[in-house]
């Protein structure tokens, strides 16, 4: 899988087949709606780091209880991703979405009036599969709708929302507490408003999530289901009206795909679709992106700076994070999939090691405390860092996983890979403090620099181009001839 050359592209696979596609406007309207579920996504991973220490002062929590308040909406995502691709390829895409809306409606909610630290657990959890749905089933919906030619673009544009969903907590969060501590400030209900915008006010934080999520569960109503989906079913009639035939008309005719189970996913051949799906989400979460999103402060903090200026490095990163994300959204149909994730983690490989070696050259241990200007190169070689990282990996990944697999196993190919990223990111977000109290952030960012330099081989080895392609040709990419996998 190590060309470089992309599928080629045929007309007939582009969701045509002589009848009537999609109108712009409407692949438009079906990728802004199902990347609301980004958008709540991001919400609901970034709303919690203005929460932490307002629900440990309200209900007394030990450091313990803490950790798992934090880590409490990971265990509901691993969840929702196991579960998700098998009820997509039974249930369709369309339910499920519809269903992870109603499950963030009720997370929102149960977190603003929740009176205990159990019941503010439960719906955490229940966000955390609302999370972990939504971040199988969206991609996979948008995938089977969008024309070949822009998949990539309108795939990525829910990695986009993603990070528009954690920019939007951070001002919500401040602008709630602002208005908390504000003598002024507007409180409506009564003495039920004082309690949630003033005195608890972090409840008002997870309660600004029920405006979105009624939005995005009153839409999806409004959508179609994937022709795709519709086609494997054999209701080719109904595809052609929501898009046209997307597996072409000898497809169509064929019937309906029969339903498959989870040991169609490692036959020879979508064996190895499996292992890069799996691959990009393991070493997308050992990169250390997330750990950049949830530990900023911290890293900015023992780079020197005081814990103000940390937090205002944070919203800089969120910037910048978003600027190379809209990046790459434009380029990612046109230049491909391969150029942005190889180059890309090259780049942030190297990175990572002169971060590391500025941390260690300027260990108190051995060369004093750090300099402002070690501390602003630190900052620097972050900011870069997470321009990089959002410019290849944080782009593509969502965009390949939900390519790769056929159509009827898409929808559990997206939910091992799916499994993986989240079970990967809960993994690091608990072992990095401890990783960095017994290494040092040194060694730490070489650690990290060592995966990231291992997954920019593993990238330009077994990851193929896509773009242009239809789902169905790129399916062809993985047909076994005498024991070999085809290569693009």
């Amino acid at each position: 899988m190590s060309s470089s050359h992309p599928v080629a592209t045929a007309a007939h696979g582009d969701m045509t087949s002589g009848h009537a596609a999609p109108s712009g406007n409407m692949l438009a309207m079906l990728c802004a709606v199902t990347s609301l579920g980004g958008l709540l996504f991001g919400f609901d991973t970034a709303v919690i780091s203005g929460t932490i220490s307002l629900v440990s002062r309200q209900f007394g929590l030990t450091p313990l209880q803490v950790g798992v308040f934090t880590s409490s909406a990971l265990v509901g995502c691993i969840a929702g991703a196991a579960v998700c691709g098998m009820l997509a390829d039974r249930f369709g895409r369309k339910p499920v979405l519809i269903a992870s809306g109603i499950l963030f409606v009720i997370s929102a909610y149960g977190c603003a009036v929740s009176d205990s630290y159990a019941a503010l657990l439960i719906a955490r959890v229940i966000g955390g599969i609302a999370v972990g749905t939504t971040s199988v089933a969206a991609p996979l919906y948008i995938s089977e709708l969008a024309p070949a030619r822009s998949r990539g673009r309108f795939v990525a544009f829910y990695q986009l929302s993603i990070v528009c969903g954690i920019l939007l907590a951070y001002l919500s969060n401040w602008l709630i507490a602002r208005n908390a501590a504000s003598a002024t400030g507007v409180w409506p209900g009564g003495e039920l408003g004082i309690k949630i915008f003033r005195n608890e006010f972090w409840r008002a934080m997870f309660g600004a999530a029920i405006v979105p999520s009624l939005a995005f569960a009153v839409l999806l109503l409004l959508l179609p289901e994937s022709p795709r989906w519709l086609s494997r079913l054999g209701r080719s009639n109904t595809a052609r009206k929501v898009g046209g035939d997307p597996a072409g008309s000898d497809a169509a005719s064929a019937g309906p795909v029969p339903r498959t189970s989870w040991r169609e996913l490692f036959r020879p051949g979508l064996r190895r679709a499996l292992v890069v799906g799996v691959m990009l989400s393991v070493f997308g979460q050992l990169s250390g992106v997330n750990i950049v999103v949830y530990y900023g402060p911290k890293i900015l903090m023992a780079a020197g700076y005081a814990n103000g200026a940390a937090l205002l490095g944070q919203v800089a990163i969120g910037f910048i994070n978003l600027i190379f994300t809209i990046i790459a959204m434009t380029i990612i149909d046109s230049l491909g999939r391969r150029p942005l994730l190889i180059n890309g983690m090259a780049v942030v490989t190297a990175i990572l090691v002169a971060i590391g070696v500025l941390f260690v050259l300027a260990d108190p241990a051995r060369a004093g405390p750090l300099s402002p200007m070690v501390g602003l190169w630190i900052c620097v070689l972050i900011c870069a860092y997470m321009a990089a990282i959002a410019i290849s990996i944080c782009a593509v990944i969502w965009v390949i996983t939900a390519e790769i697999f056929p159509t009827n196993v898409r929808g559990r190919g997206c939910s091992i890979a799916t499994l993986a990223n989240w079970t990967t990111n809960a993994a690091s977000a608990l072992l990095f403090p401890a990783m960095v109290n017994e290494w040092g952030m040194g060694p730490s960012c070489f650690i990290a620099a060592s995966i990231c330099g291992v997954a920019t081989w593993f990238f330009w080895r077994y990851v193929p181009e896509t773009k242009g392609g239809s789902l169905e040709e790129i399916e062809q990419l993985w047909k076994p001839i005498q024991g070999v996998v085809q290569r693009s």
